[in-house]
């Protein structure tokens, strides 16, 4: 039984069940969100949110209701909301869409493809000040010059090949983006990512060999099951590794993500609405 299938046994209720390894309720641990509850294991009542979000024709009041809902999670567990950074995922919208939410007064976004942004972020930028730039998706070796000269942080550093190539981009620009590691916690061959059992020996390459000042860690929970545990897992990685940062969470579930210490989200549909 592998890393991952290990600690799900112990803290996920699994897909399609609602019998756990412990009672309803109890807490995994002093202090730790109880990843097995209704409210871990089933997306219903988000998705429900979501939903109502979406429907919301003004993207200003789709933007408020997002930073309600990020509020109301952070009380729940005594956080602070501005210790929580909310990405407008703008991936797939053009500058009409974009505009109206900087406009209501969000200035950090994400992208998953460098050329996608370097199509439209450029005169954005000219418009508005003070616009950061997340990279989302998986970052190939030969765009990591341009990665680096344009964002503001990448989300995807995943294997040594990278790691050593975003160092030798870092240091000719002289300027270092945010690094999050991506983990891969569902194990999943189709998506990128570090898997769990690899994740502290790739944090010491990444440290030790290549000097890279890895700032947090990054994941995308498999989309059919509960995302409590991948969360709880990757928050586990990055404390043992001393890192701070956890970008984790998209519109279904930012708000159980925070609940397990995300300090970044990365919103869309519930912004921009749905893709077309």
């Amino acid at each position: 039984m592998g890393f991952f299938a290990r600690f799900r046994a112990v803290f996920c209720v699994f897909p399609g069940s609602r019998t756990s390894t412990k009672p309803a309720g109890e807490s995994t641990a002093p202090g730790v969100p109880d990843s097995t509850g209704a409210a871990g294991c089933s997306t219903t009542g988000a998705m429900a949110e979501t939903s109502r979000q979406t429907e919301i024709r003004d993207p200003g009041a789709r933007l408020a209701a997002v930073h309600s809902e990020i509020e109301t999670a952070c009380r729940t567990v005594g956080r602070a909301p501005s210790a929580v950074t909310l990405i407008a995922v703008s991936k797939t919208f053009g500058t009409a869409a974009i505009e109206p939410i900087i406009a209501a007064g969000q200035h950090v976004f994400g992208e998953n493809r460098v050329q996608e942004a370097k199509a439209k972020w450029p005169e954005l930028r000219e418009r508005h000040a003070g616009i950061a730039l997340h990279l989302l998706g998986p970052l190939q070796s030969n765009k990591a010059r341009e990665a680096v000269a344009m964002f503001d942080a990448i989300h995807s550093l995943d294997r040594p090949s990278l790691a050593e190539t975003l160092a030798k981009e870092i240091a000719r620009a002289g300027r270092s983006p945010l690094l999050f590691v991506e983990i891969n916690t569902g194990g999943e061959p189709q998506k990128a990512g570090v898997l769990p059992e690899a994740a502290d020996g790739f944090l010491h390459t990444c440290r030790d060999t290549y000097s890279l000042p890895v700032a947090g860690l990054m994941c995308i929970p498999p989309f059919d099951e509960p995302p409590a545990p991948h969360f709880a897992l990757t928050a586990k990685i990055a404390e043992r590794n001393g890192l701070k940062l956890l970008s984790m969470g998209m519109t279904a579930d930012f708000g159980r993500a925070i609940e397990f210490g995300a300090t970044h989200v990365r919103v869309g549909t519930a912004i921009f609405g749905g893709r077309r």
